[in-house]
């Protein structure tokens, strides 16, 4: 989750906003963002939702392309 993490620093928004605005805790967010948990596919696209980015941009911090 290379790229949940970076676009939330990149948007300047701390761990317990955007946990609060997704309905989740701030561990959680955490784990997702630190690799210790995965999150669910409709969570995925929660996060997707709410920063306006691709899920593929959110696992790897860059937007699939195809070749």
């Amino acid at each position: 989750m290379i790229g949940l993490k970076q676009i939330r620093k990149e948007r300047k928004l701390n761990q317990l906003k955007v946990a609060m605005d997704l309905n989740i805790s701030r561990e959680a967010l955490s784990h997702y963002e630190n690799g210790k948990r995965e999150p669910s596919l409709e969570m995925l696209q929660r996060m997707s939702e709410y920063f306006g980015v691709s899920i593929d941009y959110l696992i790897t911090g860059t937007n699939f392309t195809k070749n």
